[in-house]
């Protein structure tokens, strides 16, 4: 299975039959020679990311998949693994040549849909043959869009191309809207509080935290960056009254008594799952930690692969803070990347994800849809932690204050 790299960049999948040009579109625009090309069908096997900007639109990463006609043994499973590629896209593009449509198209037309998933397609090769004024009809009739003629030989239609790409790729799956831009206003003052233990990266900031303190100096703030054991010790001395403190969820309990409760609090993890997750169901699923059963099961999902430490959060604190606070016999599985899962998804009592700095919003929420639809209580790393740890309303607060239902769920 391919699974989402180190960075929340757009995917974009080609997806198409054998010797359709899929390889040589990429190549067109990359303006390089980044996949294999060849004359022979069934060159690409397996889905293949690349990362790069395609000029005139941003930073992209583009998922090169095997032809979806692929037959034999082995074809079927190179098939089975374009189809799961459809879980991280955030924009399809299916690849025609020959004017020719069929079965194969007529299924990937239908799995786009049945994951909402935008989609464009294009006739391939239209230096050799272009598409006839039936075959056009035939594709709008089917799929209620128009087919853009395309040749990545002599690029004809790529400015096209590249305009279609923006208008139709998932707005929010691009441009970014922002983390805290709603909670603080010009001049004001937030404080990060970022423990630098065992698990914190040498040299450098996890991610969260270095979008959070971006996403503060582009909205005319301050961000001002403190371990945890010197919260107290800068408060009194400048008296500054920060607008907005922001902590890691790990140490949750000392920034709850060093930040005066007339400062707004929250975690780097409850700010990407209002950013990026489902919030309203981590809403709705966050207290059922305390309905947790003995023999139940709790399903962790990481969306990055990282090195374990020994006091891990996901393998090993989340657990041990929930079976204290529950006082019951649970049985936890923790699942790194986007990797299939140990079990069914009905077999847990709740689904924890992470924030999800490393995946896109739809990759996320794709992510988190088969429990959702299953009726399994979701919530995200920083909301259980909170909850455990008797914080819940206060962190969840500067996110839901406005709503009238917001804190119906405690």
């Amino acid at each position: 299975m391919i699974t989402k790299g180190r960075e929340s960049k757009p995917h974009i999948g080609i997806y198409g039959r054998r010797n359709n040009g899929k390889s040589s579109l990429i190549n067109s625009l990359a303006s390089q020679d980044i996949a294999i090309v060849s004359d022979h069908a069934g060159t690409t096997t397996d889905p293949v990311k690349k990362s790069f900007e395609i000029t005139g639109f941003g930073p992209v990463i583009l998922v090169d998949t095997a032809g979806i006609d692929d037959s034999g043994e082995l074809g079927d499973k190179r098939v089975e693994r374009t189809v799961r590629t459809l879980e991280i896209i955030d924009l399809a593009i299916l690849v025609v040549t020959d004017n020719s449509w069929g079965g194969s198209e007529d299924d990937l037309i239908s799995r786009f849909r049945d994951q909402d998933l935008p989609y464009i397609i294009i006739h391939n090769k239209s230096d050799i043959m272009q598409p006839t004024p039936g075959f056009r009809e035939e594709v709008r009739k089917k799929c209620g869009t128009d087919l853009l003629e395309f040749s990545a030989i002599d690029k004809r239609n790529y400015e096209e191309l590249i305009d279609l790409i923006r208008i139709t790729i998932s707005e929010h799956s691009f441009k970014i809207p922002t983390l805290l831009g709603d909670l603080i206003k010009y001049g004001d003052i937030v404080i990060l509080i970022t423990p630098i233990d065992v698990e914190a990266p040498a040299g450098r900031l996890i991610l969260p935290q270095v979008q959070a303190i971006r996403d503060i100096l582009d909205n005319d703030a301050v961000a001002i960056v403190l371990k945890e054991r010197e919260v107290d010790a800068f408060l009194k001395k400048t008296g500054i009254k920060p607008a907005l403190a922001v902590t890691d969820s790990q140490v949750f309990v000392k920034a709850d008594a060093s930040i005066p409760h007339d400062i707004p609090l929250t975690s780097f993890s409850i700010m990407l799952a209002r950013f990026k997750g489902d919030f309203e169901n981590y809403l709705k699923g966050t207290p059922k930690i305390s309905d947790l059963k003995d023999g139940d099961r709790v399903l962790l999902l990481e969306s990055c692969t990282h090195h374990v430490a020994c006091d891990d959060i996901g393998r090993t604190k989340i657990p041990r803070w929930i079976t204290n606070f529950t006082g019951k016999k649970i049985d936890y599985d923790v699942v790194a990347g986007l990797d299939t899962l140990p079990r069914p998804i009905t077999d847990y009592a709740l689904l924890i994800q992470c924030g999800g700095c490393m995946i896109t919003r739809r990759q996320l929420h794709n992510r988190l849809q088969p429990a959702i639809k299953a009726g399994i209580p979701v919530t995200n790393y920083g909301m259980a932690i909170a909850w455990v740890q008797g914080i819940y309303r206060r962190a969840i607060a500067p996110f839901v204050k406005g709503s009238d239902d917001s804190l119906n769920y405690l």
